[in-house]
């Protein structure tokens, strides 16, 4: 796969810069998490600038760590918890690391699934989501530069690691990447709960592009009218909606197995 770019973005948030290890310390990307920071470890891509952790977990990580050629700081978790300004389920292990590189649309060589986000704010559902795509193998996922959130704490401890795993392409215009994508051969499906096809039905095609839109608001209009169909998840319940990160995963679960049909 080709990269080119870094995953720019504005800086992660959550630090507590007056409390932080070295004085006057700019905190470039941050990751916290058992599974978020050994999946990074292991990705050769993942530039790290510093590693705080507790001695047990220091102890364990040992192989990758080494691997790394790193020389993590050593902390209790209290010392931990005041990197932080609120709050935080770090696991005993924070990273200061620098971002990812980017992937580009264009770059794309037939990968599919590709999931699009429509101004999906919430950092534990782009992590969720992120997840699934790394279980269901998706090709990237696509959102915008403005309205989404972070390319690090909250997503990153969320995802569970996939974010090491699934390219994630930020592009200005959610309209004109679905353009590009139609011009790429992709079938672009944006889930809608009033959609009058099911995603059981539409999803044969071989490259396909799925939009989902954020919650309460759904897809916007003008979202809507760049997608080829609109296609809802089959219910049988007294509810008929599903979180985005849930219908993410049903939507990929469901690609899963017409392909495994198909084959």
């Amino acid at each position: 796969m080709n990269h080119r770019k870094s995953r720019s973005g504005k800086k992660s948030t959550g630090f507590s810069k007056r409390s932080s290890p070295s004085p006057r310390h700019k905190f470039d990307t941050i990751l916290f998490g058992k599974h978020t920071i050994f999946q990074a470890l292991k990705n050769q891509q993942r530039q790290f600038h510093q590693l705080f952790l507790t001695r047990n977990l220091r102890d364990e990580l040992a192989t990758e760590i080494e691997a790394r050629n790193l020389t993590p700081q050593v902390l209790n978790r209290e010392d931990l918890n005041a990197l932080f300004d609120q709050p935080v389920v770090h696991q005993g292990i924070v990273a200061d690391v620098a971002p990812l590189p980017m992937m580009d649309l264009d770059e794309l060589d037939g990968q599919t699934p590709v999931l699009l986000l429509d101004q999906v704010t919430d950092p534990h559902n782009v992590g969720a989501i992120l997840r699934s795509a790394s279980v269901f193998g998706a090709g990237a996922l696509v959102m915008t530069r403005r309205n989404s959130p972070q390319l690090g704490g909250v997503l990153a401890k969320s995802a569970s690691g996939a974010l090491e795993h699934v390219p994630v392409i930020l592009v200005p215009n959610l309209g004109r990447a679905l353009d590009q994508l139609g011009h790429m051969g992709y079938w672009r499906i944006g889930l809608d709960g009033a959609g009058e096809q099911k995603i059981e039905d539409s999803v044969s095609v071989s490259k396909l592009a799925i939009v989902l839109g954020a919650e309460g608001k759904g897809l916007r209009r003008l979202t809507r009218e760049h997608c080829d169909s609109l296609c809802a998840i089959s219910t049988s319940g007294n509810l008929s909606s599903l979180n985005v990160s849930n219908a993410a995963a049903v939507a990929l679960h469901v690609i899963q197995q017409s392909a495994d049909v198909c084959q």
